[in-house]
């Protein structure tokens, strides 16, 4: 490996840059605090580009003790990771700059939202599970101030519920690794998993329960049932913008690391055919379930694209649990698929609360003929999402299918299908009417009254971006699915 001290800018340039917009005093002006933001963005865009362009791949900043350095280490899923989330960063960034210009706070919001940034690049490019675990807490501890940024009763509230339910995945998690340092030859993420199988002989009971409480402990920021509810309480008090991040990337830190947990240092064999394998798919396959029926019964626009990630994440996480490399390929590219698509479905909606106050699924009829491009970009991300080709989300499903009926795991081998075909038809019922309401208003609708009410390009450019990058995973998925299966092979 290659050091490079440069691995740090990214990770440190944005939390400095945030530090410093919300501290400095001086910065009252709406036009500055937009030009620090962007400036930090951008630079911590091309850093981050530049830094997966060379050739050096590690660097360690310290030592906690002689055998627990916190060090970073650019990896295949490293890779995939920092790359969506600094696609949705800049996407989320830009449409905010027009959302939020009425917001008294917009400067404790971008100080934030940079430095949340910042984090997640530490947790994208974390060489070992001390320094993720270091930064995944961070994570936990500078987004909630996106979901309590109103202040109000309810985002306080909903900012209390999130900390306590990550706090609570992350003990689990934090027990897992005293118990990997027992019985591993590394911390450091190592395709395979990292367990010392001469220290393991005769433990495997009790290190299988560890390991299912270390999916259980990322399971809660993913979203997995029964630690979901934080979810749906946090979206829909939150910003659009926050809503966005929190549902594209946030709960994609708990996909992470499971991820690492599972294949990079248990590993998938100690794991593959196990108790946990069964239980692990048994519950994801209900939150996939239970998620889409529960957005279908919601009203509450927001809400509803709560509940639908419930679901979505869920279908990553059934994914992971076949074990195979099929269903692995469909899970990453389900997880880059629905950062894309449900960021842009939160932007949409946001787009209409700022522009006619709408929140109800019941108060849409009409509004695609008063917003029709943001309305045509829900439609296409709304098809994506149930898995209509050629987008992104027909070839993420697809593999995910295929790995299933691969596994030869009796039962879940057609009923993990079965089930997502039925989530699927689910979220066809609870995203599409408000497409049909938009467009087809009907009869009575008064079409001579109602004004033009498409937000500015700030608001537009971001939709689009997404919707197109939603379309072309569908239609060009080659070199993602090469660089997947050559970067992260299973056995």
């Amino acid at each position: 490996m290659r050091e490079s001290i440069w691995l740090l800018f990214p990770v440190f340039f944005p939390i400095a840059a945030g530090i410093f917009l919300l501290c400095a005093p001086f910065l009252k002006n709406r036009k500055v605090v937009i030009t620090v933001t962007s400036i930090g963005l951008i630079i911590t865009a091309l850093s981050i580009f530049g830094i997966l362009c060379q050739e050096a791949d590690s660097y360690t900043l310290f030592y906690l003790t002689k055998s627990l350095p916190v060090f970073f280490k650019i990896d295949g899923i490293g890779r995939i990771f920092v790359v969506v989330v600094t696609v949705v960063w800049l996407c989320s960034g830009a449409f905010a700059f027009a959302y939020m210009k009425h917001d008294r706070a917009e400067k404790r919001y971008f100080g934030f939202y940079l430095i949340v940034y910042g984090v997640l690049a530490g947790l994208g490019f974390s060489g070992n599970i001390i320094t993720f675990y270091m930064f995944y807490e961070i994570v936990t501890l500078t987004s909630v101030f996106l979901v309590l940024h109103t202040k109000s009763r309810e985002s306080i509230m909903a900012g209390l519920k999130y900390l306590f339910y990550s706090f609570c995945g992350a003990y689990f998690v934090l027990y897992g690794i005293y118990v990997l340092f027992r019985f591993s030859n590394t911390l450091t993420f190592t395709m395979g998993g990292v367990l010392n199988q001469e220290l393991i002989q005769g433990r495997e009971p009790f290190l299988l329960i560890v390991t299912f409480f270390m999916v259980l402990g990322f399971g809660v920021k993913a979203g997995m049932f029964p630690l979901h509810g934080w979810l749906p309480t946090a979206h829909p008090v939150a910003p659009a913008p926050a809503s966005a991040v929190l549902s594209g990337i946030i709960v994609k830190c708990g996909v992470f690391g499971i991820i690492r947990v599972i294949y990079y240092l248990f590993g998938p064999d100690f794991v593959r055919g196990s108790w946990i394998q069964t239980i692990w798919m048994s519950i994801a396959l209900f939150t996939v379930f239970m998620g889409s029926m529960l957005a279908y019964r919601e009203k509450v626009l927001k809400k509803r694209l709560a509940y639908s990630t419930v679901s979505q994440i869920s279908y990553i996480l059934v994914g992971l649990a076949y074990m195979n490399m099929t269903a692995f390929t469909g899970a990453v590219l389900h997880m880059i698929c629905h950062a894309f698509i449900k960021s842009c479905l939160f932007l949409c909606v946001g787009a209409i609360i700022s522009q006619s106050g709408r929140t109800n699924v019941d108060e849409m009829r009409g509004i695609g003929k008063e917003m029709p491009v943001v309305m045509w970009c829900y439609t296409i991300c709304s098809l994506a999402l149930i898995g209509i080709p050629p987008t992104g989300g027909f070839i993420s499903k697809w593999f995910l299918a295929m790995g299933a009926l691969q596994s030869d795991i009796s039962f879940f081998d057609w009923f993990g299908p079965a089930v997502l075909l039925a989530s699927a038809l689910l979220t066809a019922g609870y995203l599409l009417p408000v497409t049909i309401q938009g467009f087809f208003p009907g009869n009575t609708y008064d079409y001579e009254s109602k004004k033009k009410r498409e937000p500015g390009a700030a608001m537009i450019l971001p939709l689009l971006v997404l919707t197109v990058l939603t379309v072309a995973a569908g239609m060009f998925p080659d070199s993602v699915i090469k660089y997947i299966t050559a970067n992260m092979l299973i056995r």
